[in-house]
């Protein structure tokens, strides 16, 4: 019993982080996506796209934080990067995501 409940709170915190990794995962997935939409249509810039993604999170209550966003725009695509730190609840690790996403940018045809 003394080893059992030992392990059991391990494991539990483990699938905890875990949780709290895939939220963060998805949450800054979510707002690359939407900032590349922005950069990438047809009246969109990488700021503006840039600035949509910053907006997506901080309206979020993810718990992400020191989140950087950065983005390019070229003639054909649109990208826009998401890092940040997500919650711990393993003392002494910070855990870093990075997520992306890319779009063609509309153009008149």
């Amino acid at each position: 019993m003394v080893i059992l409940l030992p392990a059991l709170f391990a494991l539990m915190f483990l699938g905890m982080q875990a949780a709290l990794m895939y939220h963060g995962l998805a949450v800054a997935l979510a707002a690359a996506q939407e900032g590349a939409r922005e950069a990438a249509s047809e009246t969109g810039t990488a700021v503006s796209g840039i600035r949509t993604a910053e907006g997506f999170v901080a309206a979020s209550t993810s718990g992400l934080k020191d989140t950087t966003v950065v983005g390019q725009r070229t003639a054909i695509r649109a990208t826009i990067t998401v890092s940040a730190t997500t919650l711990s609840v393993i003392p002494g690790w910070i855990p870093t995501i990075t997520q992306s996403a890319s779009m063609p940018v509309e153009r008149v045809t």
